[in-house]
């Protein structure tokens, strides 16, 4: 059996929900749904683009320390609470993946864990070996 590598970001709801923000296990990584949350404060307030940027800014770290990148990543999910806002979050998501270009889904939700948040985010990436 291979090796299960976790990540943590601290974040107050992974030992409560019992889950890590990342784990890799051979080449492959998954990503757990993240957030622009930062302890209590939302980063980025009430904007779509700003709160996709920090989001994927933890998907990246998240990816570092178990040794993939960003260029690792074959699959994004997008779960937004208002899709008209499409365009902000797309713009985020491009300036990340413009080269890289992992199929991606974005879905309209009814609401995420916090009301003040916009966007949620996981990620798949498979390590070249």
């Amino acid at each position: 059996m291979e090796k299960r590598i976790r990540v943590s970001t601290g974040s107050s709801w992974e030992p409560i929900v019992g889950y890590s923000r990342a784990i890799r296990i051979g080449n492959r990584v998954e990503v757990a749904g993240t957030t622009a949350i930062d302890g209590e404060r939302v980063l980025g307030g009430d904007d779509p683009y700003q709160q996709t940027i920090h989001a994927l800014s933890i998907i990246k770290t998240s990816l570092e320390k178990v040794g993939a990148q960003l260029s690792d990543v074959v699959r994004t999910r997008m779960f937004v609470t208002d899709i008209s806002r499409w365009e902000e979050i797309g713009k985020a998501h491009g300036e990340f993946f413009k080269d890289i270009r992992p199929v991606a889904t974005m879905v309209e939700v009814r609401a995420l864990i916090d009301p003040r948040l916009i966007i949620e985010i996981e990620a798949e990436a498979i390590i070249s070996e």
